[in-house]
């Protein structure tokens, strides 16, 4: 497979490894709306946030969307579109070397996309999606790069969509009138569907068990001339003198065999006669999939739209060209279901937690969202302030009560410090519960499993079980206890007051006092933190 080759590709190409674990930390004066249903706006660099997020999302996002910069050149927008914010320029010189300094802005941009993407896959379902917008200037690059981190074989498709409906009006050779969305699966099973058939005019029923049925033409569209073997038998209805001779000019849609096929499957409706209408097929509703395939050609969007949309929610121009929420709507429609977990780690202006509230409205779903943006000013006053309004409600420019969709979020800033120290000890702020995400998922590669509503997520050390396997953490005074010689070493005692499990057991704590015969007989695998972990 053709590979893509830029200068400083091998100082990322391992970089999401090594990038640090930080924490979550919850601000939540900037909660809006509900904050418990299970939404996230995180504010940080979205490389530092994707690590973080690891722990708790790995393995369970259905649908990633991205909109990040496309490197055209221009450094006036809001997002400095040049890859050369002084956040970036550090990151390169601290990652790539002096190398960094002989970078094109082609290569910047490649060195700042691949990590992310890596980080982007591991948060993906084996089911999941990810598409992303880009233009032409990068859409050569950006292709070739997909292809390595998610498989040729897992791309599956580039969607064309019309961004304007006017020409444009500077002078260029070629109005550029479309952009791009690129498609990957993260394995096979990736997909996405286009819209839902209306199925509401199913109604025709014969009551012989198989159910509603429409009709579809018999009739043809091809002369004798073009194709004579679809001009050359009648139809006539069995045990009547009811005969169908081909139109002369339009024939019928299947030869002689199909038609035979079809009269002895009694797939066909016939007309009370030959001089009131033609024979039609029956398309039973149950051989009807549930959706239409999706086109690759979007041409029902401008970027305009996207701009008035957000106009409308802040009361100021605050983007040039945010997203249409039409676009991203179509987007989570087609590849999320009611249940997934839609992540946008390029978040903007929030448009993508907007489509999903709306999306749940629409169809009773229960879609959760996680945004990322790296601009503090940003996030606060665009992002969260846009999908709080959108919650709670607001007020249009005409001063129209806009009524709330329910959907609030809890609002996090990234920890200025990782978990682990320059010495690899823990943090003396971390928490049982951020600890037990991180051991968590460095034992299975997935997040926790879901938190139950009411319900405190942790009150003994074992974590969970994962394919037969039971995981404990000793830590922090779990048992009540937080002597260096209590609660968070394995002893017998200790030993004996763990939740009971039959079966291999892989056990975290600060030390251990059992001997080796013991931690067999009880099938325990003793990893010491910090030192186990790792990071």
């Amino acid at each position: 497979m053709p590979t893509l080759n830029w200068i400083g590709k091998d100082a990322v190409v391992t970089h999401h490894k090594k990038v640090p674990y930080r924490l979550l930390e919850p601000v939540p004066e900037l909660d809006g709306g509900g904050k418990d249903s299970g939404n996230l706006i995180v504010q940080g660099d979205n490389l530092h946030a994707l690590k973080a997020l690891l722990p708790r999302y790995a393995g369970k996002v259905k649908c990633i969307y991205i909109d990040p910069p496309y490197n055209t050149g221009n450094e006036g927008w809001v997002y400095n579109d040049n890859v050369n914010s002084p956040e970036i320029r550090q990151w390169l010189h601290e990652v790539v070397g002096k190398e960094g300094e002989d970078l094109s802005r082609h290569d910047k941009w490649l060195c700042m996309m691949y990590p992310r993407l890596k980080l982007l896959r591991e948060l993906l379902r084996d089911d999941g999606v990810i598409l992303a917008s880009i233009d032409d200037v990068e859409v050569g690059n950006f292709r070739l790069l997909m292809d390595e981190i998610f498989g040729i074989n897992h791309r599956i498709a580039t969607i064309a969509w019309r961004t304007r409906n006017t020409d444009n009006r500077v002078k260029t050779k070629l109005s550029p009138d479309h952009e791009y969305i690129l498609v990957y699966g993260k394995t096979k099973s990736g997909a996405i569907e286009g819209r839902e058939i209306d199925r509401s005019s199913f109604k025709k029923d014969d009551g012989d068990g198989r159910g509603p049925y429409v009709t579809d033409p018999l009739k043809g569209k091809a002369t004798k001339k073009e194709r004579p073997n679809l001009h050359d038998y009648s139809m006539k209805q069995p045990g009547t003198d009811n005969v169908w001779d081909p139109d002369p000019a339009k024939g019928w849609i299947t030869n002689k065999e199909g038609y035979e096929k079809l009269l002895k499957e009694d797939k066909i409706w016939w007309p009370p006669n030959s001089k009131r209408g033609w024979p039609r097929k029956k398309r039973f509703l149950t051989e009807v999939q549930d959706r239409m395939p999706a086109s690759s050609f979007w041409s029902d969007f401008n970027t305009h739209s996207g701009a008035r949309e957000l106009d409308e929610i802040l009361d100021e121009r605050v983007f040039a060209f945010p997203k249409p929420l039409g676009v991203v709507r179509r987007i989570i429609s087609y590849c999320c279901p009611k249940d997934g977990i839609v992540l946008d780690s390029f978040s903007g202006t929030g448009t993508t937690a907007h489509a999903v509230m709306e999306q749940n409205a629409e169809d009773g779903g229960d879609r959760k969202y996680i945004l990322v943006e790296m601009d503090k000013s940003i996030a606060e006053n665009v992002t969260a302030e846009r999908v709080k309004r959108v919650a709670e409600g607001y007020k249009d420019n005409n001063g129209n009560a806009i009524e709330g969709l329910g959907g609030g979020f809890r609002y996090y800033r990234l920890s200025d410090e990782p978990m682990f120290d320059a010495f690899g000890q823990v943090r003396d702020d971390v928490t049982f519960e951020q600890l037990a995400e991180f051991v968590w998922f460095k034992e299975t590669g997935t997040g926790l499993p879901p938190q139950k509503t009411g319900e405190k997520r942790f009150t003994s050390p074992l974590l969970g079980i994962h394919e037969g396997q039971a995981i404990y953490l000793l830590f922090n005074g779990i048992l009540g206890d937080k002597s260096v010689k209590g609660g968070n070493v394995l002893t017998g005692p200790v030993l004996d007051s763990l939740p009971a499990h039959d079966g291999p057991k892989t056990l975290y704590a600060a030390a251990c006092r059992l001997g080796a015969s013991r931690l067999r007989r009880e099938q325990i695998v003793f990893k010491q933190t910090p030192y186990a972990l790792d990071q």
